[in-house]
């Protein structure tokens, strides 16, 4: 905390206060009227009484009112720094596929889905200040969580997704895309993002990919796409009545292609997820591209003492009215 006169110049009106101290000593007291004694020792002898003493003291008061009208007029004020923020948040939507393949165990230790929600669950706890929802798609597309800024129930949501049923199960890229899109185009935020992340190839739904990817342009979406999955083969389960669960290979197929053409006529990125390592890597880097705009203003705040000067003044001068004209008043 700092303390300082808003107008200072009105300082220089202290000069009154001495001057009218030498006023009140010199030029009154030279108008009073004299007595003469034959002798005066005895006058000498007398000491002012306790009323005399404080009647003479009156004026002082009149002289401190007026420096503390004077440090009124200065303006006295005492400042602090204070700081206002201001954030822009992102709306986020992951989309994540949930379609039969994503359990394929080339994400060791886990499979690709649970791979895809652990790394997600992380993407989420470093988020501040941005609404996020979730979105999942196979043959269909449904909203898991619309967009929101309470992470604790995402999270529970997010816990709660599983692989589809055999009765909708496929991959419905555009029609995830639509979902998110829809999620989104009322959004008022500045950035509004899809985080896509799938495993295969379009082979359901009513909306192509492209087309979706177009929409979401429109509404200024950009939509960053995740290919998962290892090159080659990778192992996935089968469930046998008879010899039960066991692993066959798989081929991994992802339409790359049509992947980077929903980030670049979104103007995102597309991103190719090999393992859980690369994964994190990749939502770390969306997430650095995709920030929270925070913007901090300095400014400081004044307190303004001026009334309690000026109202101190007055008191004092009508104390010292009062007291001149009834108890100390004299007689002519």
């Amino acid at each position: 905390m700092m303390f300082r006169f808003a107008d200072p110049l009105y300082l220089l009106l202290l000069l009154i206060l001495p001057l009218m101290v030498w006023y009140h000593w010199r030029v009154l007291r030279r108008r009073s009227g004299k007595i003469k004694y034959s002798d005066v020792g005895l006058l000498k002898s007398l000491k002012p009484t306790l009323k005399q003493r404080i009647s003479q003291g009156l004026f002082y008061l009149r002289v401190l009112a007026v420096g503390l009208l004077v440090l009124g007029l200065a303006r006295p004020q005492s400042s602090s720094k204070e700081q206002e923020v201001r954030t822009e948040g992102v709306d986020i939507v992951l989309a994540l596929d949930v379609s039969s393949s994503m359990l394929a165990e080339d994400f060791k230790p886990h499979n690709r889905l649970e791979a895809a929600k652990l790394v997600a669950k992380d993407f989420i706890k470093g988020r501040h200040n941005d609404r996020l929802g979730l979105v999942v798609f196979a043959g269909e597309s449904f909203t898991q969580c619309p967009l929101t800024l309470d992470y604790g129930v995402l999270l529970s949501l997010l816990d709660q997704v599983k692989v589809a049923d055999k009765d909708w199960d496929g991959t419905a890229i555009g029609m995830g895309i639509i979902n998110a899109v829809n999620r989104l185009r009322d959004s008022k935020a500045k950035s509004k993002v899809v985080i896509l992340l799938t495993d295969g190839v379009n082979n359901r739904g009513q909306v192509d990919p492209i087309t979706a990817a177009k929409i979401a342009q429109a509404f200024n979406i950009k939509i960053y796409t995740i290919g998962a999955g290892k090159r080659g083969t990778a192992m996935y389960p089968v469930d046998d009545p008879i010899l039960g669960r066991h692993y066959v290979p798989m081929q991994v197929q992802i339409d790359e292609e049509t992947l980077k053409q929903i980030a670049d006529i979104t103007g995102a990125k597309y991103f190719r997820a090999t393992d859980s390592q690369k994964l994190k890597e990749i939502y770390k880097a969306i997430g650095e591209m995709e920030k929270t705009k925070i913007e901090v203003k300095e400014f400081t705040r004044y307190s303004e003492f001026f009334v309690y000067f000026v109202g101190l003044a007055f008191v004092l001068l009508l104390l010292e009215l009062i007291l001149s004209n009834t108890v100390f008043r004299r007689i002519p």
